[in-house]
Parts: C-alpha cells; sequence; structure tokens
C-alpha cells in the first residue's frame, strides 16, 4: 500500500478550498490547511491540520510551508485555492483595491510556489492553481480580477515548463460560479434571489451553478498522482460556460 498523500490546501477554511480537503480526506491523505478565518474549518480530521495565515504576507506563506516541511518531510500536492475578488467598474475601482486583488489572485500565490517548489516531492510533485472562467473570458465590473486569474493562469503554463525537469507538474483548475457559502450569501442579499440566481444560471449551458463538491473532484484528479503525465493544462469546470 503506498503511503498517503502530503497536501497543503490554502483557501480551505470555506468554499472550493474546504470541498478539496473533504475529497483528499476521504482517501487519507494527510493535510495541512490555511486560510485567512483564525476558526478552523468544520470536519477536521486526525491527519488535519489548520493554521490561519495571509499569504499576502511573505513571511506568513513561509511559516506555513516550513510547517508543511516539519511535519511531512516534504509536499507531494500543493492547491492553491485562494483569492479574492472586488465588484467594480474599470473607473469605479480604487487603486488600493485592484492591487489588493492582483496580490490575492496571483502574487501571493507566486510567493507560495516559489517557497514551496524546493519541498516539492521528485516522484508525485503537484500544484494546482486555482483560477477561474473569468480568466478565459472577460467580464464588465471584473477587469482587475479577469487580469489577476488570466496572469495566473499564463503564470502557471510557464511555471509548468520551467519545474517539468525537477518532476514537479504545474496546472490550472479554471471554476465557473459555485455554491460556495459566500455566493449563496451574495445571491440572498438580491431583490428576489431565486429570480437572480435562475438568471445566473441561464448563462451557463448546463443551466445549473457547481455545487463545490463537483469542482473538488477535477481538482483532485489534477493533484493526485491519477494524473502524472499531465502538466500545463487550464482544466475549465464551469459546465460549458468558456466553450462558447
Amino acid at each position: 500500500m503506498s503511503r498517503p498523500l502530503r497536501v497543503v490546501i490554502t483557501g480551505a477554511s470555506s468554499g472550493i478550498g474546504e470541498a478539496v480537503a473533504e475529497r483528499f480526506r476521504r482517501d487519507g491523505a494527510e493535510l495541512l490547511l490555511t486560510g485567512r478565518r483564525t476558526q478552523s474549518p468544520s470536519g477536521l480530521g486526525p491527519r488535519d491540520q489548520y493554521i490561519p495565515a495571509d499569504l499576502g504576507d511573505e513571511s506568513q506563506a513561509r511559516h506555513i510551508l516550513g510547517e508543511a516541511v516539519a511535519r511531512f518531510g516534504e509536499i507531494d500536492s500543493l492547491v492553491l485555492c485562494h483569492g479574492l475578488q472586488r465588484d467594480a467598474g474599470l473607473t469605479e475601482m480604487a487603486v488600493e483595491d485592484a492591487a489588493e486583488v492582483i496580490d490575492a489572485n496571483l502574487l501571493s500565490v507566486f510567493t507560495v510556489v516559489k517557497h514551496a517548489i524546493p519541498h516539492m516531492s521528485r516522484e508525485r510533485g503537484s500544484i494546482v492553481c486555482v483560477s477561474s472562467r473569468l480568466g478565459m473570458v472577460g467580464m464588465a465590473g471584473q477587469v482587475l480580477y479577469s487580469a489577476a486569474k488570466g496572469g495566473l493562469i499564463m503564470f502557471a503554463r510557464a511555471a509548468a515548463i520551467e519545474l517539468a525537469p525537477q518532476g514537479i507538474r504545474v496546472n490550472v483548475a479554471a471554476p465557473g460560479l459555485t455554491l460556495t457559502p459566500a455566493i449563496r450569501t451574495s445571491f440572498a442579499r438580491k431583490d428576489d434571489p431565486a429570480d437572480y440566481t435562475a438568471q445566473r444560471a441561464s448563462t451557463i449551458p448546463l443551466r445549473r451553478l457547481a455545487e463545490p463538491s463537483e469542482i473538488a473532484e477535477p481538482i483532485y484528479f489534477l493533484a493526485s498522482p491519477a494524473s502524472s503525465y499531465v502538466t500545463g493544462v487550464v482544466l475549465p469546470i464551469d459546465g460549458g460556460y468558456t466553450a462558447g
């Protein structure tokens, strides 16, 4: 029997990151989880450790990876689910907010990956960057978010080429609209939440939003040895949205 995967997941305190952790947990993986929330997510298992951190702070990113190395020795899978979205028109968005979006969705990923590389397994090393359908297509009101998530895609593809000789794979998952707690809360604030949800679903070929578990399964595939000959790919998980 092969040893359990040793996995670091960012943005793991809620939503997609939490669902990814649950998927790895089902296979007995050893998990180091991090997120901005100080309170540990529900459902932590005996092989889990949760450490709150702001990964925009390089010293905190280094600390998380140091804790992973102290616990695991080396890292098999690194799944980067953290990010930040700000809704604002191009001329209305403050420069400070724009910088925060780029830092949270792109620069902090670079920081974590940079410090993780020396500790990644050369046999099973896999990095998955979670981008967005908006990293592949634009949307009004999301110019900086689209730019950052699009930049994340190119970061990962270039990193895949650079790290391939070291046996480290790098791939991208690009989820569409997903019924995370944040999305549910946002939709609940609308004048007619049911109508708004139906309208958003109508823009998706499958005519519905995803459940977090549906996003977690393909991410798990990319992060696990099941995709051992896959690197540099961008996998849309969006109900067909970007196909059109």
